[in-house]
């Protein structure tokens, strides 16, 4: 069987695999590896039962693969790793009101938290001082704006 190489055993080469991939986990943060370290870790476990090493690996495969791809997403989400967001990014979604009218090929302005913003609008509409608008995206140092249908 092959379980044991020399003097070394398949349980032991799958613990350094698991501290191997948690080292690399550690530096990187970037919650890939981790799920190779937890089928390694589960692999020491499934050593003990006696199966071929070409099983054992197809095994550690399968297992890395659906960790990877049903729980990182998951756990993305969860730990919010991935895009930072900025104070800017705070701001799309939020009501402005345009005070100084937005043309087809003139941007205006809109007052946003209490600051004047460069704006254009999203559909390159007009947009008359007074409305009242969502901040769809910022673009730079210029909000975009859509009407809020009320």
């Amino acid at each position: 069987m092959l379980t044991d190489f020399g003097y070394i055993s398949i349980r032991w080469i799958w613990a350094a695999l698991t501290v191997v991939f948690a080292v690399i986990e550690a530096f990187t943060l970037g919650l890939t590896t981790v799920w190779f370290a937890l089928a390694a870790f589960i692999m020491i476990f499934i050593s003990f039962i006696p199966i071929p090493l070409v099983f054992q690996l197809m095994i550690f495969i399968i297992l890395s693969a659906v960790m990877l791809i049903f729980t990182r997403p998951l756990a993305l989400k969860k730990f919010k790793i991935g895009k930072v967001k900025t104070n800017v990014d705070s701001l799309v979604g939020k009501y402005a009101l345009v005070t100084k009218q937005i043309r087809e090929f003139e941007k205006g302005e809109v007052k946003l938290d209490g600051k004047i913003w460069s704006a254009r609008s999203e559909d390159s509409s007009v947009i008359d001082e007074g409305t009242k608008c969502e901040v769809v995206r910022i673009e730079g140092v210029m909000a975009v704006v859509k009407v809020l249908n009320c």
